[in-house]
């Protein structure tokens, strides 16, 4: 039985418009050019053991033949039906809505944003921070970049704050090697599986990773998608090849990721992440921890991936440097973790993948609630996340940039028991995954073993034997980096002044800029004594060229805290001025002090304007 809209309902539906009542229950099916295509949906009452069941079903039209599908089942009787027949069509209306808004807001941010994004990759060059694709003066391989003096300041900035965050919760750092036996990836399952789904262009013949062309557009995860809804979606959304403005085939493939080398005539690879090569040496770590669980290792260092048509400077590389803890648990203590009780009341942005279909809003909940919700498992497993979230935090990321999203259902690896990413909201790229935590359960360990024919175990004080779980922060150092560039570099218009690069004060490439006022031999033989002393404990640059103004300015771009400044009168009473990068006011410093109140300046311990004498 099909029931069609009344004139009243479809009033309802469509705000009093009316374009034709066969559109029944009918709303968007694609947007094309800003106008609505629809299909025709239905009512159906079908009976089942003596029972009425409502459904709303769609007709629809594929290759000149009709075809139906259910939508949405409506419940057992007609007036619940009809009820949620009309919820379900007023939200379709929304999202066609949206979709609409976000095609033209997407054309309007193409324009808007291709001139700022010519200043900021000239900022990003001119400031040494990222150079490439290299090898530059050869034309350049995508997916291999130069890191800059400052921009190598930075990344070490970036990966000293991994290792003091990991250090200060018992994770220990190893190093291990960046090329390994096929065997080893055979066991992990990379060797066979480890591939993105590619896309080629109709026209020139170029090759795409198909769900980072969605991505790039919209903030959608299509890592989740059918290869189906990934060519439906390129389709709808008129999505074209970013080369030559040709459409796509219709049709996906597979490619893998690794990078294929011999050692000695044998088989190998380089390493596509670090976490496998730290799983490897369980036997070690186990007699290192003395037999006790949980403990942890991270290791922070080079992998390669033969990444599709890389592209987003180091946010998609081919060779980047990863930043992974790996935590070896009980699994029957994964909800008894001593850590937990300090860090359950903290409030942290949680997406889940119910919230994301229906477009709710990310919502501060405490980790407590998250378990008892079922967003997450394990008290263990929370931790984790909330070790996550402290490192991004820890680099100066402000916390309205920073959401947590679980995976689908049907996005997470088969071997995952809870798959939640740490995204990062860009000012070029929108949000961008920047870390991983999973629940890895016994899968690596019980792989490496069925191939090494080495058993992974450990014993509980019982006697019984287990193959522990790993769970696991993964994530990179490159993206933090880019992203502390992208988010603080802020550009100003010629009335302004000029372009400042506003990163967090701890987390500043040179943390203290030392002018002489003049190029005289009195004043820059004390501002190189005071240089020669702040070096014991900062990143200094020495600068005698131009004048004062100036080196503020050029101070400023490269995000350098504090300018000082040495003039007559720090010949005379041994004082120094102090000149701060973002309120641009001026202290008076005694030249015995300065060391330690550029210490307490630069981790905020003390206020500026009590640091000092104000000028």
């Amino acid at each position: 039985m099909a029931k069609w809209l009344t004139r009243s309902a479809a009033a309802r539906i469509f705000g009093g418009s009316i374009p034709s009542l066969r559109l029944l229950y009918s709303f968007k099916k694609r947007i094309k050019e800003g106008f609505l295509y629809y299909f025709m949906a239905y009512i159906v009452r079908k009976k089942i053991n003596g029972g009425e069941y409502y459904y709303l079903r769609e007709s629809y039209r594929e290759n000149g033949k009709i075809k139906s599908k259910n939508l949405a089942y409506l419940g057992k009787s007609k007036e619940e039906a009809d009820r949620k027949a009309f919820e379900f069509i007023n939200m379709e209306k929304k999202k066609s809505e949206i979709m609409v808004q976000e095609k033209k807001s997407v054309e309007v941010k193409k324009e808007i944003t291709k001139e700022a994004d010519k200043d900021f990759i000239s900022f990003v060059q001119e400031q040494g921070l990222i150079w490439g694709p290299e090898p530059e003066i050869y034309g350049g391989l995508s997916g291999f970049y130069t890191y800059g003096p400052l921009g190598k300041l930075l990344k070490n900035k970036v990966e000293n704050s991994v290792r003091q965050i990991f250090n200060r919760h018992g994770l220990r750092e190893i190093e291990g090697p960046t090329v390994l036996p096929d065997i080893v990836w055979k066991a992990s399952g990379h060797l066979d599986t480890f591939s993105d789904r590619i896309i080629k262009c109709k026209k020139c013949n170029a090759v795409f990773r198909a769900d980072k062309l969605i991505e790039e557009k919209y903030d959608v995860s299509a890592d989740s998608f059918s290869n189906e809804k990934i060519l439906e979606f390129i389709h709808e959304k008129g999505i074209k090849c970013p080369t030559c403005k040709g459409d796509f085939e219709d049709k996906i493939e597979r490619q893998s990721l690794m990078m294929k080398t011999k050692v000695a005539g044998q088989d190998a690879a380089l390493r596509p992440e670090t976490a496998t090569v730290t799983y490897l040496p369980y036997p070690r770590f186990y007699n290192y921890f003395r037999t006790k669980m949980p403990f942890g290792v991270f290791q922070i260092g080079k992998a390669y991936r033969n990444e599709i048509s890389p592209r987003q400077s180091v946010l998609r590389g081919r060779e980047f440097t990863q930043a992974e803890g790996q935590m070896f648990v009980d699994p029957q203590k994964k909800n008894e973790w001593e850590s937990y009780e300090e860090i359950k009341q903290s409030k942290l942005p949680f997406w889940d993948y119910t919230s994301q279909n229906e477009n709710k809003e990310v919502k501060l909940i405490t980790v407590e609630d998250a378990l008892k919700k079922g967003f997450i498992k394990s008290q263990a497993y929370g931790w984790c996340i909330w070790l996550a979230y402290s490192q991004f935090i820890n680099f100066g990321i402000p916390a309205d940039r920073i959401r947590l999203r679980q995976h689908h259902p049907d996005e997470k690896a088969f071997y995952a028991d809870d798959a939640w990413d740490v995204e990062l909201r860009l000012n070029n790229y929108g949000w961008t995954e920047v870390c991983g935590v999973h629940d890895r359960t016994d899968y690596d360990l019980t792989q490496h073993s069925k191939f090494s024919k080495v058993k992974l175990e450990a014993q509980r004080e019982n006697g019984e034997k287990f193959v522990p779980h790993v769970l696991e922060i993964a994530f990179g150092t490159d993206r933090p980096t880019y992203a502390l560039i992208d988010i603080f570099y802020e550009k100003k218009s010629e009335e302004e002044g000029k372009s400042v690069f506003k990163i967090p004060y701890h987390m500043a490439p040179i943390e203290v800029s030392i002018f002489p006022l003049m190029k005289k031999p009195e004043l820059t033989n004390l501002a190189k004594e005071i240089k020669s002393d702040l070096e014991k404990g900062f990143i200094v640059e020495y600068d005698e060229s131009a004048s004062v103004g100036k080196r503020y300015l050029r101070s400023s771009v490269s995000g350098v805290p504090y300018a000082i400044t040495i003039d007559y009168t720090s010949v005379e009473d041994q004082t120094v001025t102090v000149r701060d990068r973002d309120s641009a006011e001026q202290i008076r410093v005694k030249i015995k002090d300065l060391r330690d109140i550029l210490r307490k300046l630069i981790h905020s311990e003390i206020e500026f304007e009590s640091a000092g004498k104000l000028i």
